[in-house]
């Protein structure tokens, strides 16, 4: 792309559409779940199952037969986990209980974090183990001038496990560097 191309209006995400392997017990979790989020069921067939709304939309596609053994697994190529904005922590909170009555694994939250200011979220796992987020962070978040952000050494992994940079430090104390 040359230097005089302007930018490219984005407008969010229009969709994502998640593979997996217990499709009838996703699609059971996810049709209760997402109208929650204002989303709308616009097609449901044997296969596949897609929801519209809240300016975007989630597919909940079948795996193909030699994958209807396997789980998400977070740290594989591809998907990370899915995070969607609330528009309060209230919302936070009510996804954190329909998310539990809807039979998900909570991971983590509701809490706050420092990854903006003012993040707040809860993190669970659907059926196959996708980690799917729900976050509210007030005004602009890291868009306002000033604003970073924080945490980064939750990002950290080596030999496949997550470090933070405490235990980064004692690793290279203990193996003699400076």
């Amino acid at each position: 792309m040359s230097e005089k191309t302007s930018e490219i209006g984005i407008n969010g995400m229009a969709h994502v559409i998640l593979t997996v392997s217990q499709f009838d017990k996703a699609r059971s979790f996810y049709s209760s779940l997402l109208p929650k989020f204002g989303m709308v069921c616009v097609s449901d067939g044997p296969d596949f199952c897609y929801h519209v709304g809240a300016r975007t939309a989630i597919g909940v596609r079948r795996c193909d037969p030699e994958f209807e053994d396997e789980r998400f697994k977070q740290y594989r190529v591809g998907l990370h986990h899915l995070c969607l904005r609330g528009r309060s922590r209230e919302d936070i909170d009510k996804t954190a209980v329909l998310a539990a009555e809807l039979g998900a694994t909570i991971i983590r939250g509701p809490e706050e974090r420092d990854w903006a200011k003012g993040y707040y979220y809860v993190l669970f796992e659907d059926p196959d183990g996708i980690r799917f987020e729900v976050s509210f962070i007030p005004g602009a978040g890291l868009l306002k001038t000033g604003e970073s952000f924080g945490s980064s050494s939750d990002y950290i992994r080596v030999g496949g496990k997550d470090v933070n940079k405490s235990s980064l430090l004692q690793n290279h104390v203990k193996g003699g560097e400076s």
